[in-house]
């Protein structure tokens, strides 16, 4: 695995969405450093493009719905494939690196690669694949164990010399997003100066979501009994969910839902002394810009809690767990609908402040760290 020291320009391939591209960061960190001056393309799907044009170790980004890919819409048409094969082939790549989680196979991918005559060609694969990777990890995962997604990637660039100490998530937050993000906020009311946080209530995936109306209880007593101010976010097919979790709790709340794109919601987030989402996108921009979380976690698949942050996971213990499944297969959702919305502001309360930006510990509770 030598020859990979002489690698100075690499494709990093990760085509899933913007928490798996934020988890596999620490990895491209480590690539980018390994040998000097080297050059890294990320190719990912185009959710996955948006946010990897924020992280600083990628020189280029190059967005892709591979056919292959649960998210990607159907079409009968190969063009766009075959195009893509002849674009890696152009740009002349000395290698790649394919990042995937257990359940996907590199293979599509790898083949894209060979075809595109990359010559050297790494992932961890299930079943053997021949002359389509030079150097293959056989994947344990998850017959043997489960790691974190971040160390899983970590772990595969480690074989080709790639380490570096520092392993938290990127993401570089602009200063035009920061300025647009701190207007939004004082056009909205919100004073930066007194207590305040982001509550995120959406996911992609219906059995990642706490409900509506447990948020509701959630944003009520921070709000009645924490006097905190509480600034509400979501894409813009959001709004309506972030409105009616406004209106059940009868207090006074701040919404940005459909009013940031993903760099201004990157910096509002920076900004925020805390974080209570679901196991989403929002958790792992928190981790890569140093905000403590609070994250409702689906107990769907058990690799992706927040990384090197202060945080806290809360769920429920379900003879069900890691089902590995985007819509609740028992229809009962108890993973999370048994968690209290009092647990939640009780995590609230323990890790309020630890970003150093109050002092603010009232009614100090028994811990409910349950990570």
């Amino acid at each position: 695995m030598n020859n990979w020291n002489h690698a100075r320009r690499l494709l990093c391939i990760r085509l899933d969405t913007i928490g798996d591209v934020l988890m596999t960061t620490p990895a491209l960190r480590a690539l980018k450093h390994a040998v000097p001056g080297r050059h890294l393309t990320l190719l990912t799907s185009p959710a996955g493009a948006e946010v990897a044009r924020l992280v600083p170790e990628l020189d280029d980004v190059i967005a892709y719905a591979a056919p292959w890919m649960k998210h990607t819409a159907a079409c009968s048409d190969s063009s766009a494939d075959l195009d893509m094969i002849r674009l890696l082939d152009e740009r002349a790549f000395d290698g790649a690196v394919i990042f995937a989680v257990f359940s996907q196979s590199p293979l599509p991918a790898a083949l894209m690669c060979y075809l595109a005559r990359i010559p050297l060609r790494l992932a961890r694969c299930h079943e053997n694949p021949y002359q389509l990777l030079t150097d293959w990890l056989p994947d344990p995962e998850p017959e043997e164990s489960i790691r974190h997604e971040v160390r899983r990637q970590l772990d595969l660039v480690a074989v080709i010399g790639a380490e570096h100490p520092d392993e938290r998530l990127a993401l570089t937050v602009r200063p035009a997003a920061a300025e647009r993000a701190a207007e939004l906020l004082a056009r909205g009311g919100v004073d930066l100066e007194k207590p305040w946080l982001v509550l995120h209530p959406g996911a992609s995936a219906s059995a990642r979501r706490y409900s509506p109306e447990q948020y509701s209880e959630v944003v009520r007593l921070l709000v009645a009994t924490r006097q905190l101010q509480v600034v509400l976010t979501g894409a813009r097919e959001e709004s309506e969910l972030v409105a009616a979790i406004q209106r059940r709790a009868r207090v006074r709340t701040f919404s940005l839902a459909g009013k940031l794109d993903l760099a201004a919601l990157a910096a509002v987030i920076q900004l925020a002394p805390l974080i209570v989402t679901n196991n989403t996108g929002p958790a792992h921009i928190a981790a890569a810009v140093g905000t403590p979380v609070v994250v409702l976690y689906a107990l769907t698949n058990p690799q992706h809690t927040p990384w090197q942050v202060p945080h806290r996971v809360l769920y429920h213990d379900v003879p069900c767990r890691f089902c590995f499944k985007s819509v609740c297969p028992e229809g009962h959702h108890n993973c999370l609908r048994l968690v209290s919305p009092d647990a939640v502001v009780r995590a609230v309360d323990e890790l309020y402040g630890a970003k150093g930006a109050f002092v603010w510990q009232p009614n100090q509770r028994a811990a409910v760290t349950l990570n």
